[in-house]
């Protein structure tokens, strides 16, 4: 076996338990959905209660569920207290997964509502690290994968509240991975593009910043209809890309964009963004 197939063999996902934060929906749901099929034993948790259930519901084979607000981070230590005892094997990986929207100028920024969501997105994934971290040390193995976004490599227009959150997991998933050099335990960035799940419709919304008068629900139709990539298709490329020893995922063919214009024009890349985000999308079909 060479090298590459020898690390893929290490890393890989298929049969081995993991926990998914954020589970009741989107991405969470579709990672529990793959991985429950090829055999994994699925630990999830999610704030929604009626959509975690349903998301077990959809499962056959072992699964843990737990309601849990990521925000709190002595019940995040009493969810991996449970999953340590529940593992029925090392802990292969545990997906910080979970998130929230808040769209909003920054001058008419509301604090309560850019609180609410760096507590979700941000120090969910910091809590959920710290909980689970010790577990993969111990075992001297396995993969803490944190979502960030495309949101964590470019700043966009109304979305300041986000980016911060998206770019510091971005930071803190990096500082880690420095940390952990050397060892079998991974820390892994994760960057989707526009996916096609609920977060938009879920998000606060005060005022239309574009000052158009659109509703909610017109806006949250508008970035779906931009959308590039199923949670489906985002779940096989991340699974792919923990199994292939990767420390950062993009996630969808925006992302490559994305990445690429952060390295090529850090500072004006609005004017072609808004450029290719006119013109009209083709779905890509669900695989």
């Amino acid at each position: 076996m060479t090298a590459a197939g020898s690390a893929r063999k290490r890393h890989s996902l298929v049969g081995r338990p993991v926990v998914i934060t954020g589970a009741a929906s989107g991405i969470g749901r579709a990672l529990a959905t793959r991985l429950s099929r090829l055999g994994s034993p699925v630990a999830l948790a999610d704030v929604d209660a009626d959509g975690l259930k349903a998301t077990a519901a959809a499962l056959h084979g072992r699964v843990l569920t737990r309601v849990l607000d990521v925000r709190d981070a002595e019940d995040q230590l009493r969810f991996a207290a449970e999953v340590r005892d529940w593992l029925p094997a090392p802990l292969a990986a545990v997906f910080n997964n979970a998130g929230v929207a808040v769209t909003s100028s920054v001058l008419d920024a509301v604090a309560e509502d850019d609180d609410w969501l760096h507590d979700i997105n941000f120090h969910g994934v910091v809590h959920g690290t710290r909980a689970f971290l010790p577990i993969l040390v111990e075992q001297g193995e396995g993969a803490i994968v944190n979502t960030s976004s495309v949101f964590g490599l470019l700043g966009m227009p109304n979305q300041s509240a986000y980016c911060a959150a998206k770019f510091a997991v971005r930071g803190f998933t990096e500082s880690l991975r420095q940390e952990l050099h050397g060892s079998a335990v991974r820390a892994i960035t994760v960057h989707p593009g526009g996916i096609t799940t609920n977060i938009a419709r879920n998000a606060r919304v005060r005022r239309d910043p574009a000052g158009l008068g659109r509703s909610r629900e017109e806006m949250a139709a508008q970035f779906e209809a931009m959308t590039m990539t199923s949670p489906d298709k985002a779940a096989a490329i991340i699974h792919a890309g923990v199994d292939r020893g990767k420390a950062r995922i993009l996630v969808g063919p925006d992302a490559y964009l994305f990445d690429a214009l952060a390295r090529i024009t850090p500072t004006h890349y609005n004017a072609v963004l808004s450029r290719v985000m006119r013109r009209p999308r083709r779905k890509e079909a669900v695989r």
